[in-house]
């Protein structure tokens, strides 16, 4: 049984930065394939970002160039970086991994972003 909490997330100004936090237990060892995913309000769950194994990563181009995926083994936590934040990018945040096909999701940490 895999375990994502995710951590980070607050209220910040247009333009400002934040690095949302996914710990993983009992640890990031294995699995392949992690996302990130955000829901707005009233919208469908949409892709962020994703890392398959150290450093392959790919981005939704609303947040190519100002989000960034990375993995930390040692800590057992998938971060993403975002920076130059927009109130578009309000959301909800969401961890996600597939384990052998199994889906797993946390709870979500919530962005606001003021215009």
């Amino acid at each position: 049984q895999v375990q994502l909490v995710e951590s980070g997330g607050r209220y910040v100004q247009t333009g400002g930065s934040l690095r949302l936090s996914c710990a993983v237990s009992p640890s990031t060892f294995n699995i392949n394939l992690f996302k990130w995913y955000r829901q707005a309000p009233g919208s469908q769950r949409e892709w962020v970002a994703q890392i398959a194994g150290t450093s392959i990563t790919s981005y939704a181009d609303s947040v190519k160039g100002r989000f960034t995926i990375s993995r930390d083994n040692a800590k057992n936590t998938i971060n993403l970086q975002m920076n130059s934040l927009k109130p578009e990018d309000t959301a909800v945040y969401y961890c996600h991994a597939n384990v052998w096909g199994s889906q797993y999701w946390g709870q979500g940490t919530e962005v606001t972003v003021s215009s």
